[in-house]
């Protein structure tokens, strides 16, 4: 038989399991949170991105290409503010659908 307290483990589990799994990713996930292994794979997809273009700008600047350094570098600076930007819409967007009325 279910107990209140079993039910209150079993939630208190969950709430443990689903915090944030990888702190380090949240950074480059364009979700708030990351819930499922999908968004672990595009966090770890846009991670590889950035230090992509981390590494090539040392390259190009190692090979005195100023200009396409310079250029790989704001994209760098505008991938993780690209993704904040979204993160932020998206909680906005959540914000805005949870405050219902308990009569509904």
């Amino acid at each position: 038989m279910i107990t209140r307290s079993k039910l209150v483990e079993q939630l208190r589990d969950y709430q443990i399991r689903s915090q944030h799994k990888c702190h380090a990713l949240t950074i480059f996930s364009p979700k708030p949170h990351i819930f499922s292994w999908a968004d672990v794979s595009v966090a770890i997809f846009w991670a590889l991105v950035f230090s992509m273009l981390v590494i090539s700008s040392y390259v190009s600047l190692y090979f005195r290409h100023f200009w396409l350094s310079f250029v790989i570098i704001c994209l760098g600076i505008f991938l993780p503010i690209r993704l904040r930007i979204s993160r932020l819409a998206l909680a906005r967007k959540r914000e805005r659908r949870l405050p219902l009325p308990l009569s509904m």
